[in-house]
């Protein structure tokens, strides 16, 4: 038998399993939470050496902590199996919480376990790169050369006990010297649990999937089960609804955006609302709470995930619904709709997909495709046509458009926007909203030519900070959630052959300024495709008062 030898020798450390820990946890503590030192500080009353002594003490807190924790779990046998766990959850959490000020919370493990490859790889870049090496495969190479001496049981054992009552009366004698920072600071500003690296993704993480086990698979909650269509059913409907991603309403010059952002959608005559918001700062809560007919401050995620939402609804009162999508799905919302697309698995979309990941003219393409299999002059049965979009989805932001919607120059053409100027990141999202204007515009051309009455309805799932107060992308927890990530774009049109288009319009114009949310969407979509049920709030609904009711 051959035997490999490696061309050279990690050299052994040897060291106890007190000193190992010890170690571990003051790694743990130290440049890893960068960002979670940084704000801490700044949010403390302190100046000078007393800022300075104040970062100390919690330094140690943090460490003591950790070491605290470590006197359970990290026995000789396990502490490096430990270790490396360690080391794999601080270098993967710390990355997002300094890189990219990202704060780790329920909601983002969440989007991580119902994200899919294209977004995945959208996040590796060279900083990330970097980072594995520092906070990952150097402490891996440490890990390797170090040798714990074993120790008799009964001595470990004594050890443990005493570390742990010193380690707890430090975490104490820490918190108590500083109680009038801590407690207003940590009262204020309760982000700063996300940004503390590993702890972050370990109680986050754990929450989720304890949610998850308990969760289960419950059966199915009908909704709306008295739904019925009450319009005329010799003029059937087209209701296109379409879902955004990553918009922020800033953006729009539609909004009062200084930059001609949406040089197609200011010449057509439809209603924008300028104060609209968000009910998350992710797809994975936006989306279904949207859908769910349940205001965001009384959205329920649980129940949402098995009760029947709007698009169950429309299909209960006849209308054919589809669902075409270019994101990564939608998070329960169409989970019973027979006519789902998804273009990027068909080869007749392929001019516009590359890499797995595809333009959002595939929904264009999708739409026409759709549409043509009607028999639009003769059209039977009402339509309720949803199409998802990429959007502005970062951080790739110039993988969002074609190279001839690059309006802005020069632009940020890599994932680490980080490291790209401000003009440069700013320049490429824009030309994602640009090409936002486009698809929008042309789903309206589409509608034009259709014979029939037909409505666009356009909404974005939430917006994105560019780099404002040193945050990129979104998820940011709903309280303290930045106005980027939560002020969201939303329209309506209607076709000249729509009911009382003139009156409508006039009327929504008239409110256009008003207070909006994704909360008005499900039961003024009800009104639009002439579906009354008593689930629809008509408080919410955006038509309500303009048809005189």
């Amino acid at each position: 038998m051959v035997i490999m030898r490696l061309p050279f020798k990690f050299k052994q450390l040897n060291m106890s399993l007190f000193m190992f820990n010890l170690l571990l946890a003051i790694w743990m503590s130290g440049f890893a939470n960068f960002r979670f030192y940084q704000k801490i500080t700044e949010y403390s009353a302190f100046h000078g050496i007393y800022d300075f002594v104040f970062l100390a003490v919690t330094f140690l807190i943090l460490s003591c902590l950790y070491l605290f924790i470590l006197q359970f779990i990290s026995w000789h046998r396990t502490a490096k199996i430990i270790a490396l766990l360690f080391i794999i959850l601080t270098s993967s959490s710390s990355y997002f919480v300094n890189q990219l000020g990202i704060d780790i919370t329920k909601e983002q493990i969440q989007n991580v376990m119902q994200t899919d490859v294209n977004e995945v790889k959208d996040l590796i870049s060279i900083p990330f790169f970097i980072h594995f090496i520092e906070f990952f495969f150097i402490p891996l190479l440490v890990l390797l050369c170090i040798r714990i001496q074993p120790k008799p049981f009964l001595s470990t054992i004594y050890q443990k006990v005493i570390v742990s009552f010193i380690a707890l009366f430090v975490v104490g004698l820490g918190l108590f010297s500083f109680y009038s920072q801590y407690a207003p600071i940590f009262r204020e500003h309760r982000e700063l649990k996300g940004q503390i690296s590993p702890l972050n993704i370990i109680a986050n993480g754990t929450s989720y999937f304890k949610k998850q086990f308990k969760q289960g698979n419950p059966p199915l909650v009908h909704y709306g089960t008295d739904a019925k269509f009450v319009g005329q059913a010799q003029q059937p409907k087209i209701v296109v609804l379409i879902v955004g991603e990553t918009g922020r309403a800033q953006s729009f010059s539609l909004n009062g955006y200084d930059r001609p952002t949406n040089p197609t959608l200011s010449k057509l005559d439809l209603v924008n609302f300028t104060a609209a918001s968000s009910c998350g700062t992710q797809t994975s809560v936006s989306l279904p709470c949207m859908f769910s007919g349940m205001p965001r401050k009384q959205y329920d995620e649980d129940l949402a995930s098995h009760r029947e939402g709007l698009l169950d609804i429309a299909k209960r009162a006849g209308y054919e619904v589809t669902w075409i999508d270019n994101n990564s799905g939608c998070k329960g919302a169409c989970d019973r709709i027979q006519h789902v697309i998804i273009p990027e698995n068909d080869p007749k979309y392929k001019q516009w997909c590359e890499g797995g990941e595809c333009y959002d003219e595939v929904l264009l393409q999708g739409l026409h495709n759709y549409l043509s299999t009607l028999d639009v002059k003769a059209l039977k049965q009402n339509q309720l046509i949803i199409l998802h979009q990429v959007g502005s989805h970062g951080p790739a932001y110039y993988k969002r458009y074609p190279k001839e919607f690059e309006t802005f120059k020069p632009v940020c053409a890599t994932n680490s926007i980080q490291k790209c100027s401000r003009e440069e990141l700013i320049n490429t999202y824009d030309n994602t909203i640009v090409y936002t204007d486009y698809i929008i515009s042309s789903v309206v051309k589409q509608l034009q030519g259709l014979p029939v009455a037909s409505s666009m309805f356009y909404l974005s799932d939430h917006g994105e900070s560019t780099g404002e107060n040193g945050m990129y992308l979104h998820g940011a927890p709903y309280l303290i959630a930045p106005k980027e990530q939560t002020h969201i774009p939303m329209m309506l049109w209607f076709s000249e052959q729509w009911p009382n288009k003139v009156r409508s319009t006039a009327c929504l114009k008239a409110k256009s300024h008003d207070a909006v949310s994704q909360d008005n969407l499900f039961p003024t979509v009800l009104n639009l495709i002439d579906v009354k049920t008593q689930v629809a709030d008509l408080s919410l609904d955006l038509l309500h008062q303009c048809q005189g009711n």
